[in-house]
């Protein structure tokens, strides 16, 4: 019923900056907290950043002072943007969201996750 399209990764050097973003498409109420995740070869997937809807952030520890997470609700969009990129960052990012579905029958929440998006940061 939705779906997330992440854009904005790709190549850069040591020190350089992406800009992600993850728009929301499909038929759905609203939409509550949205996050980025981010998974190395075998490593856990871990919390990058995350944002309410009413704007309150989280951040990861190693990425706090260089990465902001941003949201447009009215384009359903949430973007992270990422300075001082170190080889370290290098991964796949997703993005999640937690989409909410109304009807006559009343309301429920349900996650959906992004196909990811590769960020590559050379030394």
């Amino acid at each position: 019923q939705v779906q997330l399209v992440e854009s904005g990764g790709g190549l850069v050097q040591t020190g350089g900056s992406l800009r992600l973003s993850c728009a929301a498409s499909g038929s759905f109420s609203s939409i509550n907290d949205m996050a980025w995740y981010r998974q190395a070869p075998g490593k856990q997937r871990e919390l990058v950043a995350a944002i309410t809807s009413g704007g309150d952030t989280n951040y990861a520890d190693s990425v706090k002072g260089r990465f902001t997470i941003s949201r447009d609700n009215a384009k359903n969009t949430v973007y992270l943007q990422m300075n001082s990129l170190k080889p370290e960052d290098t991964t796949v990012y997703y993005c999640t969201a937690d989409i909410v579905y109304c009807s006559g029958y009343g309301c429920y929440t349900l996650g959906s996750w992004g196909q990811g998006t590769q960020v590559t940061v050379s030394s």
